[in-house]
């Protein structure tokens, strides 16, 4: 059997049985794909049935001088543990020799935030008279005002937007739907962008539900709506800003100006609140603040 065979079969195991989102099973299996480069040219062609423990760590070695950050080591190494799962499950394998593998120990890394005021400059910095102009601002509120994923946006359908109730449903990874506060800025600007730029674009078939179109009338692509973040961000900022800085930002000012982490969790589609908890980085003058306004020494 082929290693084509081998990647098909595990495609449909973690699609499938482990409901992994589209973005986690490409990177799993560009992961396999990365093994088998591996095995085929620099461990000549070991069988999958042979691969031991001493062959990992060769590959381990080899991802690490390809110059990845540990993140990505990491993830690598979680793919071709989840590979080796599968291989053992459909007893091609006896055993899963990726589970003696040891991931690089990850430090707890704080992610990148904006301010109130430059996210407000940044909106404010989309010129409307341009093509894409009011697509772009509708994009940029609605990634800022629902803390949305990349997928999630491009994904967004038009009936998907409830105007009325001030909520917006969302597929999230793992497939997985929840219903979303919309504020009144994204509403607006969602509402100009459907009724004056969207309505004259010849919208391409399956693409007729998607809220937001490229100009030739099909979905955005995920590279598309980090072009339009960078555009308008780093004039602005003169920082690197990505979609997921407009997400971290939304949750951090959220829990800064006093919002429950719970219902952040909820928000973000977090499944743990361990996940969450990393927006609870106030800085030390808001952390000064609570202890004067709330420490009863100090009332």
């Amino acid at each position: 059997m082929s290693y084509f065979i081998y990647k098909k079969g595990f495609k449909s195991y973690i699609q499938l049985e482990k409901a992994l989102s589209k973005n986690s099973v490409e990177a799993y299996l560009h992961d396999v794909d990365l093994l088998f480069y591996f095995l085929r040219e620099k461990e000549g062609s070991v069988p999958l049935n042979k691969v031991e423990v001493k062959h990992l760590r060769n590959f381990v070695e080899y991802v690490n001088d390809m110059g990845l950050g540990e993140y990505t080591q990491s993830r690598v190494i979680s793919g071709i543990r989840s590979f080796f799962s599968y291989l053992q499950l459909e007893k091609i394998t006896e055993g899963n020799p990726a589970l003696m593998l040891s991931a690089p120990r990850l430090g707890r890394k704080l992610p990148e935030v904006l301010s109130e005021e430059e996210v407000k400059k940044i909106l404010e910095s989309v010129d409307l008279s341009e093509p894409e102009g009011q697509r772009n601002r509708a994009i940029l509120e609605t990634l800022y005002g629902c803390g949305l994923r990349v997928s999630e946006l491009i994904n967004l359908q038009i009936s998907g937007i409830f105007e009325k109730e001030g909520i917006i449903s969302v597929i999230g990874k793992g497939n997985k739907q929840r219903l979303v506060p919309i504020g009144k800025p994204a509403l607006k600007h969602i509402k100009i962008y459907l009724n004056q730029v969207r309505v004259h674009i010849a919208v391409k078939k399956g693409a007729e539900a998607i809220l937001f179109l490229n100009r030739r009338g099909g979905k955005l692509s995920r590279q598309m709506v980090f072009l339009i973040v960078k555009k308008y961000s780093e004039v602005v900022t003169g920082k690197k800003v990505s979609p997921h800085t407009f997400r971290h930002s939304f949750a951090t000012h959220l829990v800064q100006n006093g919002a429950d982490l719970r219902a952040v969790q909820e928000l973000l589609g977090h499944s743990s609140i361990s996940t969450t908890e990393i927006y609870t980085h106030l800085s030390t003058e808001d952390l000064h603040k609570t202890i004067l306004n709330y420490h009863p020494r100090n009332q």
